[in-house]
């Protein structure tokens, strides 16, 4: 198994740990692109413990993480669901951006986030005891999410939460190098742009430059691209469609990279 790359800011990989043997769940907490999936990434392969991921959104029910019945070959069979296969095989269930998910899922989240850690399969008439490697994650981004679009207190209380941000220049940097082989000078001043791009104040603009979003610049300036161009791409046209805000975006590039 491949250990995915995962660099240290803080003591986010030791409470992590620390929850995973307490038999906690983890609420990551962070902007987009700041390296909550990457972390939970890295700390299933540390741990050793298979990952389910669920993706969620607007129309994710409860019954696309439990499971339900399918007709297959004219016949109709139970199908888990993710959640209900990583609690049988006493892996991690990630559930990525979960405030976006239907509300009916916090009705089997809660009993496998408490003391009973009980997944409870209705259409089956059953209820699995989660096994002592299981593990539920998740995730969301604080400042994207609207008044209407948040976590309830009775979910935040059961979490052990986990704060992310983007990483510090120097990390991030190294992040740029490693994963990508992109130049050092160019990481440094692909950084610096994304600090700028940070600390812009302007309702226009609901996402800034992520480290992700970084990282796809990097890769296509190795590709061939000039990092100019690259960022042009991966960057100013990827976080707004308003023409005055993109050309804002672009200057601030042509002022910060050198190529």
């Amino acid at each position: 198994m491949t250990r995915a790359r995962y660099l240290v800011v803080g003591r986010e990989v030791e409470t992590f740990r620390a929850a995973a043997a307490a038999g906690l769940p983890v609420l990551l907490k962070g902007p987009t692109g700041s390296g909550k999936t990457r972390l939970v990434e890295h700390m299933a392969e540390a741990l050793e413990r298979p990952l389910f991921t669920v993706a969620c959104h607007e129309d994710l029910s409860a019954a696309d993480l439990v499971g339900r019945y399918l007709l297959k070959g004219g016949e109709t069979q139970w199908e888990d669901g993710p959640l209900t296969r990583a609690v049988r095989a006493g892996g991690i269930c990630y559930l990525d951006e979960i405030v976006e998910a239907r509300a009916d899922t916090s009705v089997v989240v809660h009993p496998l986030s408490d003391h009973r850690r009980e997944l409870h399969l209705d259409r089956l008439g059953q209820v699995l005891k989660a096994p002592p490697s299981f593990m539920l994650v998740l995730s969301y981004n604080p400042g994207y999410q609207s008044v209407l679009k948040d976590l309830k207190p009775s979910t935040r209380q059961r979490m052990v939460a986990i704060e992310l941000d983007y990483p510090p220049p120097a990390i991030e940097q190294r992040v740029l190098v490693e994963e990508t082989g992109i130049e050092a000078h160019h990481a440094e001043d692909l950084v610096k742009l994304a600090i700028a791009i940070r600390k812009l104040d302007t309702p226009r603009l609901s996402e800034v430059a992520s480290t992700r979003s970084l990282v796809s610049t990097a890769r296509l300036c190795r590709a061939g691209l000039p990092l100019r161009d690259a960022a042009h791409s991966a960057i100013a046209l990827t976080l707004s469609d308003d023409a005055d805000t993109v050309r804002g975006l672009h200057a601030m590039i042509d002022t910060y990279l050198k190529s």
